[in-house]
């Protein structure tokens, strides 16, 4: 069953329009007809199943049959602090995440980071890589769509309040089992492509951050967030 993120208010036993997104992609690309069910969620929790009754030119109507309240939110609650990168590995990473079940992403700058977004750009931007999170979100299954939050410098970062258990992912570091005592509700910082300095790294640590090496080989900025996120979903299943 095909199932759309929709920014409407959804009610069980009512009728209602679908937008413009779902009525293009459910009617249009899909060639849906009218018996034909789907899922909607709006991002609030759980997801309704809701069946199509009238298909017009431009619009669409369809019946709110029923509500499920499962959002197959992951054991833990993550933050994840990604340093920006340029095109597509952005893109990637953010789309991973959200797969992974991360529950927010708090987009972030440093000594190395690739890009700046620039006054306009910025909200488009934004906008492009909220929609990632929507789609993922519609893929996976997540009914509750993590905020990509708007850039802010990695020093600004590290004196907001965090949760307890914060990691940062830094290679060719002693190993040590950061996560026998972890907390399900954690922060978990990936560098840019070049990895966070030496004193970026110091400078998490002194605000509570421990390094965390997941293997002898350097792992790309996308590529960290979805091998960190795996395993902690591993560990906080079993």
């Amino acid at each position: 069953m095909p199932r759309f993120y929709i920014e409407a208010e959804l009610t069980v036993e009512t009728q209602l329009a679908l937008t413009e997104t779902v009525f293009h992609h459910w009617c249009k690309v899909l060639r849906a007809q009218v018996g034909d069910t789907a899922t909607l969620f709006n991002g609030q929790g759980g997801e309704y199943e809701v069946t199509l009754t009238d298909v017009q030119k431009k619009t669409a109507m369809v019946m709110v049959n029923s509500f499920n309240p499962g959002n197959r939110t992951p054991k833990f609650k993550a933050l994840l602090g990604q340093i920006m990168s340029k095109g597509d590995r952005m893109d990637y990473a953010i789309q991973k995440a959200v797969e992974l079940g991360v529950s927010e992403i708090q987009l972030l700058t440093s000594e190395r980071c690739e890009m700046r977004l620039k006054y306009d750009r910025d909200q488009k931007k934004l906008d492009h890589w909220q929609g990632i999170a929507i789609a993922a979100c519609e893929q996976c299954g997540l009914n509750i769509v993590p905020k990509i939050l708007p850039p802010m410098s990695l020093e600004k970062w590290l004196d907001t309040n965090l949760p307890a258990t914060k990691l940062v992912l830094a290679p060719n570091k002693d190993e040590v089992n950061v996560l026998h005592n972890a907390t399900p509700e954690l922060a978990l910082l990936i560098g840019p492509e070049g990895g966070l300095s030496e004193a970026e790294i110091s400078s998490a640590n002194t605000k509570g951050f421990v390094n965390w090496c997941i293997g002898e080989r350097v792992l790309r900025t996308e590529t960290a967030p979805v091998v960190a996120l795996s395993i902690l979903n591993f560990n906080f299943s079993v």
